[in-house]
C-alpha cells in the first residue's frame, strides 16, 4: 500500500529506496532483530482495525473510477487528528494497486474507543466520496465486471505484477480486486494466561472460522465463483512462501516467524536512480543473506521484505490478523469485537480452543520443500472455509462456539452491550442459520435486486 499523503519517515521508508551506504546485514543480526521487533511483549491493551473499501461510481458502478476522482475525494477530507495530517481520530488512508482505499485506525486503549473513532473517520471518508459521486463497497472480491486495472504505477506494484505473473492470474487479481478487513491486538506477555504462544496458537486456529463466518466474496467479475471467500482461494492459489501461515512450532512463535521470513522468496530489491525493482527469481530471503543477490541486504531490506509477506497472522510488534473478506457498512465491527473478545479475555480464549478442536489444525509447509514438489497448500478445513463457510456443519459448530465465547466476554466488558448485541444479531442472522454475507450477495444477483452489495450494516 502506499499512503495517500506520506507524512513520516516510516511512510516515506515504504515508498523510496534505502540510501546508498549502509551497513550489510548478517543473518545473526537479522534473527536478533525479527525477536525483537514483530513481537512486542507486554500485556494486551490496544486493539485496531485496518478497513478497506472498493470505490465504485455511483451512476454506473460497472466503470472503473479514474485516478483523478479517487484524488479529488481524498484531497477534499477534513485532515485534523493529533498531528494535522490525519482523519479527525487519527486515522490514516492509503490507496491499494486497484484503488481500493484503506482507513487505518491508530491503536486505541480499548474496543469501544477504537470503534467510536474508526465510525467517526469513516463517516468522514464516506461523505468526501459521496461529494464525488462515488461510494464505498465493503465485499472481499470487486463482484463487477468491469476491468480490473492498476492505478498505481509505484515500482514495488510493478516488481510484485511480475512476480506473481509467473504464477497464474492470482496475484493480479489479488492486487486489483480484493478486499480485506484487518484486526490488530496485542502479541502478548512472556507467560501466562496472555502468553505470546497461546495468543498466536489461537490466532491461527480462528482463521477457518473467520473466514467462513465473515464470507463475503461469491462473485467475480459479475460471476459467481462457487466459493464464498473467493478472496481467501484467491490468496491460497498465490506463492504460498508468503502467504500460507509459518510451519507450526511448538516453542517461541519468534523462531517459526523468522524462519518464514528466511525461507520467503525475494519479491522486490529497491534501487535508485528509477532502475525496475525486479528481484533474481528463486532468491530467497535467506539466500541472500548468505552472499546470494548483486548486493549484501540491509537491515532496510530486511523490514521491507517482511511487507511483501501476507500470512493470515502477521506480526508486525502486534498480532494482524488478515483473513476476514471485507464487510458492507459497519459490518467490520462484529468481527472486530469477536476477535478482540476472544483473545483478550483468557476465559473465552480458552472456550474458544476447546470450540476449534475438533477442526483440523493448520499443515505444516514443507521448508525447504522437496525436490520438484510445491510446498503444501492450505489445509482442508480452510478450502471448506472459503468454499462452504458456515454451511459446513463441522465450522458451523465451531463457529457458534466463538460467538457465544464472545458473548460472554463481551458481558464481561464494561461499556461494551451495544456490541454485544451486534455480535449476537450477527450471530442469529447468519451462523445459527447456516449463512454469511456471500449469501446475501448470491440472493441479491438470483433477485436481479442489486448492482453492487448492500451497505447496510448487519443488525
Amino acid at each position: 500500500m502506499i499512503p495517500v499523503r506520506p507524512t513520516s519517515p516510516t511512510d516515506r521508508q515504504s515508498a523510496d529506496p534505502p540510501p546508498e551506504a549502509v551497513t550489510p546485514l548478517t543473518e545473526s543480526a537479522a534473527r536478533s532483530h525479527m525477536a525483537g521487533v514483530c513481537f512486542k511483549i507486554g500485556p494486551p491493551r490496544l486493539v485496531g482495525v485496518e478497513v478497506e473499501w472498493f470505490v465504485h461510481d455511483d451512476r454506473c458502478p460497472t466503470r472503473p473510477v479514474p485516478p483523478e476522482r479517487l484524488h479529488a475525494a481524498l484531497d477534499a477530507l477534513p485532515l485534523g487528528g493529533p498531528d494535522g495530517t490525519s482523519l479527525p481520530s487519527g486515522a490514516r488512508l492509503t490507496l491499494e494497486p486497484g484503488g481500493q482505499v484503506e482507513l487505518s485506525s491508530p491503536p486505541a486503549d480499548s474496543l469501544t474507543g477504537c470503534v467510536a473513532d474508526t465510525r467517526r473517520d469513516l463517516a468522514a471518508l464516506r461523505a468526501a466520496f459521496a461529494a464525488q459521486g462515488l461510494r464505498l463497497t465493503g465485499t472481499g472480491t470487486d463482484p463487477l465486471a468491469r476491468p480490473r486495472q492498476m492505478v498505481l504505477n509505484h515500482p514495488r506494484y510493478l516488481a510484485m505484477e511480475r512476480f506473481f505473473d509467473s504464477a497464474g492470474p492470482w496475484g493480479r487479481i489479488m492486487m486489483t480486486g480484493t478486499a480485506s478487513l484487518q484486526v490488530c491486538v496485542d502479541a502478548g506477555t512472556e507467560s501466562g494466561p496472555q502468553a505470546l504462544d497461546r495468543r498466536w496458537r489461537l490466532a491461527h486456529r480462528l482463521g477457518p472460522v473467520l473466514v467462513a463466518a465473515f464470507a463475503n466474496s461469491p462473485l467475480l467479475d459479475g460471476r459467481p465463483t462457487g466459493h464464498r471467500s473467493t478472496r481467501q482461494t484467491v490468496w491460497s492459489r498465490m506463492d504460498p512462501t508468503r502467504t500460507l501461515a509459518p510451519a507450526p512450532d511448538h516453542g517461541d512463535p519468534r523462531e517459526a516467524w523468522t524462519r518464514y521470513v528466511l525461507d520467503a522468496e525475494v519479491l522486490c530489491v529497491r534501487r535508485a536512480d528509477s532502475l525496475p525493482w525486479t528481484a533474481p527469481a528463486g532468491l530467497t530471503f535467506g539466500d541472500w543473506l548468505r552472499g546470494a543477490g548483486e548486493r549484501p541486504p540491509t537491515l532496510a531490506d530486511l523490514d521491507y521484505h517482511r511487507t511483501t509477506l501476507f500470512p493470515p497472522v502477521r506480526p508486525r510488534g502486534h498480532l494482524e490478523l488478515r483473513m476476514i473478506d471485507a464487510q458492507p457498512g459497519d459490518g467490520w465491527i462484529v468481527p472486530a469485537a469477536l476477535v478482540t473478545a476472544l483473545l483478550d479475555d483468557p476465559v473465552a480464549a480458552e472456550a474458544a480452543l476447546a470450540a476449534l478442536e475438533p477442526l483440523e489444525p493448520l499443515e505444516p509447509l514443507e521448508s525447504p520443500p522437496a525436490p520438484g514438489r510445491p510446498r503444501a497448500p492450505r489445509s482442508d478445513v480452510w478450502r471448506r472455509a472459503a468454499t462452504l463457510a458456515v454451511a459446513d456443519p463441522e465450522l458451523r459448530r465451531a463457529t457458534l462456539g466463538c460467538f457465544a465465547a464472545a458473548d460472554a466476554a463481551l458481558g464481561r466488558l464494561p461499556g461494551a452491550e451495544p456490541l454485544r448485541a451486534a455480535v449476537a444479531g450477527f450471530a442469529e442472522r447468519y451462523p445459527a442459520r447456516g449463512r454469511c454475507p456471500a449469501d446475501d450477495q448470491l440472493d441479491a444477483l438470483r433477485a436481479g435486486t442489486r448492482r453492487t452489495p448492500p451497505e447496510e450494516a448487519a443488525p
